[in-house]
């Protein structure tokens, strides 16, 4: 089934900006005074108010997942605690009783990891079903997947899935409107301050170990230069630094037709939750958040802690934005199957996990940083070291500015807007003027200049 391209419309919201920075429940439809109902939340306020029961359910929280239709946050838990069950109905959420604990569920990825790491499959803790869901591409085959198949079944019944994908897992490389870096071309994910204050930007880790100098344009002079990168193994992520120290750094992507999204702060995804994705070979696309803590297979070597998806992505996309509705940044695109005309799955690094890990916060040093644990989940594991190979590199964003647009609200209808307009990116699924492949693919831009 084609994967749906998020539609870009005049409207929506006017500003997402430092009003737009969300507290648990601060958005929630319903006060205090019936603890029983639940309430219906934007989706940046999930991952706060599931980060905040994970810690106080304990062994008892076996993950959670955002209900979109309802609006409504579910909690999974062990057991009949009823304990547990008041505290999530406290908080708004919706309580549901499930088999298996999220230790039982990484003590289950653990030996997926250990017996069946084979090039070609993923694997995550899907709350929704309380098991992990074990994907095979298209290479697996012959003996590999029946070594895969027997030990799935060995975990024994209700704990994984196995499904076989029709493409094949990797990094999406090359095409689009680019950060070059060598031969590799890849897109800018978001500006961020690095711990020592310079300017900087977040990128795919295949990315930053494919090249050391980025440039705005191909052939031309360098403008960044990686200071930290990790791929393969516990993540997919490059810190780049701005060779000026002029630049100014601000959080916004660009969605083409000098339209932009404000991003004001960093996010924990939630499975169910609604994400866009901004990618300079494909454009705007929007999809789900559909597994946590994903450990992905790739020719290159295992990465472990991605977000899944259901979002399409291409050639071209790597290290692009992943964010929601609401202004919030969620991943840096690593890789998957498929493409936006059959469909796929699309693997992100998490930017909470990323910025902590090298020390960053978002835009021009502001507090965006923040963002709860999320839902532990399972399924993550160690990685294995090894090199990006291949020259990995792809398209996307970071070069020129970020055009003369408003705010962005990435959704709604198929109506392609004027420059400066709000743009709402969320609800469609029809394909919008404007948004496709071969556009603008820019996502993060930075002023090489004071304003």
């Amino acid at each position: 089934m084609p994967k749906r391209k998020a539609a870009i419309a005049v409207g929506g919201v006017a500003a997402l900006g430092a009003a737009a920075l969300l507290l648990p429940n601060a958005n929630a439809s319903q006060s205090n005074g019936d603890a029983a109902t639940p309430r219906t939340f934007k989706t940046n306020d999930v991952s706060n108010v599931a980060s905040m029961l994970a810690t106080q359910l304990g062994d008892a929280y076996a993950g959670s997942y955002y209900d979109a239709q309802q609006k409504q946050l579910v909690v999974n838990v062990v057991g009949n605690d009823s304990n547990a069950v008041d505290q999530i109905e406290k908080a708004g959420a919706v309580a549901h009783q499930v088999r298996n604990s999220t230790a039982a569920l990484q003590t289950a990825a653990k030996t997926l990891k250990a017996d069946a790491s084979v090039p070609g499959t993923a694997w995550s803790v899907d709350p929704k079903t309380n098991e992990i869901r074990v994907t095979a591409d298209s290479t697996v085959t012959g003996d590999k997947w029946d070594t895969v198949e027997s030990t799935v079944k060995g975990l024994g019944s209700g704990v994984a899935t196995l499904t076989k994908s029709a493409g094949t897992l990797k990094t999406f490389v090359d095409g689009g409107d680019a950060i070059f870096g060598g031969n590799a071309r890849c897109s800018l994910g978001f500006n961020v301050t690095a711990g020592d204050g310079t300017p900087a930007f977040l990128t795919a880790g295949h990315c930053g170990v494919a090249a050391a100098k980025w440039s705005d344009s191909q052939n031309g002079a360098p403008i960044a230069t990686v200071d930290q990168a990790t791929f393969p193994g516990a993540g997919d992520f490059s810190l780049v630094k701005y060779d000026d120290p002029a630049t100014q750094t601000n959080s916004a992507v660009n969605v083409g037709n000098g339209q932009s999204v404000q991003i004001n702060a960093a996010v924990d995804a939630t499975v169910g939750q609604q994400v866009f994705r901004m990618g300079s070979t494909t454009g705007l696309h929007d999809g789900n958040v559909t597994g946590l803590n994903a450990t992905v297979n790739y020719p290159e070597g295992t990465v472990t802690g991605l977000i899944q998806t259901d979002v399409c992505a291409e050639p071209g996309d790597s290290g692009g934005s992943l964010f929601t509705q609401d202004g919030g940044a969620v991943g840096l695109t690593s890789g998957g199957s498929g493409d936006c005309t059959a469909g796929g799955e699309t693997f992100f690094q998490p930017v909470t996990t990323a910025l902590a890990a090298v020390g960053a916060t978002l835009g021009a040093g502001d507090a965006g940083a923040g963002a709860g644990a999320g839902d532990a989940g399972a399924g993550a594991g160690d990685a294995g070291a090894g090199d990006a190979g291949a020259g990995a590199g792809d398209a996307g964003a970071g070069a020129g500015d970020a055009g003369a647009g408003g705010a962005v609200d990435p959704s709604a209808s198929a109506e392609a807007p004027g420059a400066g307009d709000a743009v709402d990116p969320s609800a469609s699924a029809s394909d919008a003027a404007g948004a496709g492949t071969g556009q603008n693919g820019t996502h993060h831009k930075s002023h090489r200049k004071h304003h």
